[in-house]
């Protein structure tokens, strides 16, 4: 059982690294928490000039922090807002959400994620 729950987590962690044009995500670390059920992601987003995500939510929470660049964040429910480095933000669980970099070079977001196990930590919105 245990070899199954851990292809599966591999397996769900794999499908968020999933790169398309312009925006790449570099696993920084992938911890178990002391809640059983939720793990800690860690990685840096880099965005190419005029790049977004994509729309998209988490089955936990993102703490995001702007390492370089400016991005323009959409969270559903609030209105667009600029962020540059040194900023920070937080998306909660479940919400969708975008970031595009909107400067002339290339935009890097330092991004935690505390989500379900054997989910994918990104899913495309429908």
């Amino acid at each position: 059982m245990r070899i199954v729950l851990a292809i599966a987590a591999l397996a769900a962690t794999a499908l968020v690294y999933a790169q398309q044009a312009g925006f790449t995500r570099h696993m920084l670390q992938d911890q178990n928490l002391g809640l059983a059920e939720r793990h800690a992601v860690q990685v840096v987003a880099e965005f190419a000039p005029g790049v977004a995500a994509g729309r998209h939510t988490h089955p936990g929470e993102e703490l995001g922090y702007v390492l370089e660049g400016t991005l323009q964040l959409e969270v559903a429910g609030q209105p667009p807002r600029t962020l540059k480095a040194g900023d920070a933000f937080f998306i909660p669980s479940g919400t969708v959400h975008d970031g595009k970099n909107i400067g002339g070079g290339p935009a890097k977001v330092l991004a935690t994620y505390i989500v379900e196990k054997g989910k994918p930590v990104a899913s495309p919105a429908k």
